[in-house]
């Protein structure tokens, strides 16, 4: 039934249409038709070496790979100006590469190293990128458009030009904060557009089931909040869907809920044995992958040739190898940096905010720094046993540190326990 329904959908997704017939947009110019399809390859290159890095282990935690969604995240981006926000989930890598994040501390981040987008902290699902307005990446179902609001709310309040572009998926529109979004950006005319990137599932739930409302785009209407649909394998579409919604809503002063119609060619996280889907109808979405689909239009209508597109897609392989390696080669957070960045420290509110326990003198998390040798050493022989780190480049820090050349007892364990 789900199969039915999914491709259903996916026939009836034609802008509206409702008989099946899909509206073809004119392509751009040469330059922007490169820009688009080259976003769309990396952001394809890139999630296809994290899953591997993932199984290699170098990745830590949870892995949501945006694979299939390529038109979607790349057709909005290219709608929005430079100096609005956006705000995603935690399958957010091709988001925080379509707006500009380097590959590099894309990768970083999602091997935990320092030189990564959140320094190494946020992971997966918590990039971070303020220089290009990119506000995460947040782990909680939904958590996102409370927060997304209130970014509208700031550019309203402070008068300026700047919208905002929240992106979430279908299960989110389930969550009590979708309402609760949807009534404050509505009663207070904000500037924002709501997102709705429909792969389908709620992680590995249909959205036939968990839905009574299929059609998500007239799920905000009862709050005053218009909606609109686009066809989210095609690249143009959505960008055209998202520049009507972001000219309504940062002209209009009027919010607008956008559904984007995709698939996710891969499972919810890497651990996800799919058993709610058939491989037939995978095969079925497959069929309009978004990437080959424009490609196959470039070449028919002579914009590129087919050597144009194989060296693209050479060049996005590349940049992937390039992050791999950087991501490597960057080392991980320094260990006493463990509670650096808490949200509430200082004087204002006394109490302890974190307490560190890996010392038989436990301790205040935020003054990790002043804890002595002793906490210091048990800290990196606990890392070195769990196989955190590289056992090489602590070793390498610590003796900076200490100006000397001598190892401690507690090196010496790293080196003995070290999972590397």
């Amino acid at each position: 039934m789900a199969r039915d329904a999914a491709v259903s959908r996916e026939k009836s997704t034609g802008n509206g249409a409702g008989d099946g017939a899909r509206k073809q947009h004119s392509l751009p110019d040469k330059n922007t038709c490169r820009a688009v399809l080259a976003k769309m390859m990396l952001i394809r290159r890139f999630e296809e070496r994290a899953g591997e890095m993932y199984a290699k282990a170098k990745i830590g935690g949870f892995l949501h790979l945006c694979i299939g969604e390529e038109a979607t995240i790349v057709g909005s981006t290219q709608a929005m100006r430079e100096s609005d926000y956006l705000l995603s989930t935690y399958r957010e890598h091709g988001q925080a590469l379509a707006r500009g994040t380097h590959p590099n501390a894309v990768m970083a981040e999602l091997f935990g190293r320092v030189d990564g987008c959140s320094k190494g902290r946020g992971g997966s699902m918590h990039l971070f990128d303020m220089e290009r307005r990119f506000l995460g990446g947040y782990g909680i179902v939904g958590g996102n458009l409370p927060l997304a609001t209130g970014v509208a709310l700031q550019c309203d309040y402070n008068e300026t030009p700047d919208a905002v572009v929240c992106m979430f998926g279908d299960g989110a529109t389930n969550q009590g904060t979708f309402g609760e979004s949807m009534n404050m950006a509505a009663l207070w005319k904000l500037p924002v557009v709501f997102m709705v990137i429909n792969n389908q599932f709620g992680m590995g739930t249909a959205l036939e089931r968990h839905s009574a409302v299929t059609d998500l785009s007239k799920k905000a209407e009862g709050y005053g909040v218009p909606g609109s649909r686009c066809d989210g394998m095609d690249v143009l579409d959505v960008h055209a869907a998202t520049t009507e919604a972001l000219r309504k809503a940062r002209e209009d002063r009027q919010p607008q809920l956008l559904e984007a119609v995709t698939y996710r060619f891969r499972g919810h996280s890497m651990a996800d044995p799919e058993e709610y889907r058939t491989k037939d109808e995978v095969e079925e979405w497959r069929r309009r992958d978004p990437i080959a689909s424009f490609s196959h239009r470039l070449v028919e209508e002579d914009v590129f040739s087919q050597e144009d597109i194989d060296k693209l897609d050479q060049e996005a392989i590349a940049t992937v190898d390039e992050s791999v390696q950087f991501a490597d080669n960057s080392p991980f957070p320094d260990l006493d940096s463990l509670y650096d960045d808490l949200y509430v420290l200082g004087e204002q509110v006394r109490g302890w905010w974190s307490v560190d326990e890996r010392s038989p003198e436990p301790h205040r998390g935020e003054r990790e720094r002043e804890a002595g040798r002793v906490p210091h050493e048990l800290a990196e022989a606990g890392a070195a046993y769990a196989g955190v780190g590289e056992a090489q480049e602590r070793k390498r820090r610590q003796r900076q540190t200490d100006g000397s050349q001598a190892e401690t007892s507690g090196q010496m364990r790293d080196e003995e326990g070290g999972g590397d």
